[in-house]
């Protein structure tokens, strides 16, 4: 069966020498073995890479003519049959974003109120563009949403069709550079009481032209909050993610790499707010944002 197979092809430093196989179904009949087998030799007639050679070049190449462009789906009115209400505040969270990554040297387009065909539209559309002469690319979708989805102003679409169009089979012109996705919507409808704390690319130099770059590398996905979770939006002054985004992006942006500056976010989401309501069932409730990397090199813009 497919399950049992070997899937690999090159072996990583240290390994016996057996194939890979996915963690589908197990298979133990070749594991006693396999601890007494020695390691094959190497086979004279291939090249030994130097270490040199083998060691990889761990950050983004940001050194192309653009930063890049970054879409903003900023849903604020919906459908009364949605049952979604007025997302008051996303206005403040689009004008800070639009300022804070134009800043950062992106190209913004904000786009409003948008069906869940125009959010399929506008992705599509920009996953077709030539990115060859930017170094990556950002998508930040404002809106409601439940696990896994986010609406339109008509409905739901899967988070997942939106992004895939990005994937390095399709977007050719992104494969090996950072994609990354904002995304400030609720996940769910948990609500996290809190616990009260004790006091106190393609053109590296050492790129092999024949090797293969698996289709959902170098995304990055930073959602507000965590699966299963309500997130959280002050009508006034925006939601809590967006604000410590901005606020951290504007800061830290030029000299921080990405994973540590949202590492500052989640800090300044868990520790510096707090729900006031007048509901007991909404007050006093806190957030956490998640982040979900599947990008290969440090990134600083």
């Amino acid at each position: 069966m497919a399950d049992d197979q070997g899937c690999g092809v090159e072996q990583a430093a240290g390994d016996t020498g057996s194939p890979d196989a996915v963690d589908a179904k197990p298979d133990r009949s070749s594991f006693v073995p396999s601890l007494f087998s020695k390691k094959k030799k190497n086979d004279p007639g291939k090249s030994i890479k130097t270490a040199q050679e083998r060691v990889p070049t761990y950050q983004y190449n940001m050194n192309f003519e653009k930063v890049g462009k970054c879409i903003i789906i900023n849903n604020k009115n919906f459908d009364k049959r949605t049952g979604m209400g007025v997302r008051n505040g996303t206005d403040k969270d689009a004008e800070a974003l639009f300022k804070c990554f134009r800043n950062l040297g992106f190209d913004v387009v904000v786009h409003n109120d948008c069906s869940c065909a125009k959010m399929q539209d506008l992705l599509k559309q920009a996953s077709e563009e030539d990115h060859r002469n930017s170094a990556c690319f950002a998508c930040i979708l404002l809106s409601h949403g439940e696990e896994n989805l986010i609406y339109g102003t008509d409905g739901v679409t899967a988070i997942k069709d939106l992004t895939a169009h990005f994937r390095g089979d399709r977007c050719r012109s992104l494969l090996e550079k950072p994609k990354l996705f904002f995304i400030q919507a609720c996940r769910g409808t948990e609500l996290d009481d809190g616990v009260q704390a004790d006091s106190g690319p393609i053109n590296d130099t050492d790129a092999n032209p024949r090797y293969k770059i698996p289709v959902e590398a170098d995304f990055l996905f930073a959602y507000s909050t965590v699966p299963g979770y309500y997130s959280w939006r002050n009508p006034g002054s925006g939601s809590w993610f967006v604000q410590a985004l901005c606020s951290t992006l504007n800061e830290h942006g030029k000299s921080l790499e990405i994973l540590h500056i949202l590492t500052r976010v989640n800090n300044r989401v868990a520790r510096h707010f707090e729900s006031q309501s007048d509901d007991p069932h909404f007050h006093e409730k806190k957030q956490i944002p998640c982040v979900v990397s599947m990008l290969t090199k440090e990134l600083y813009f």
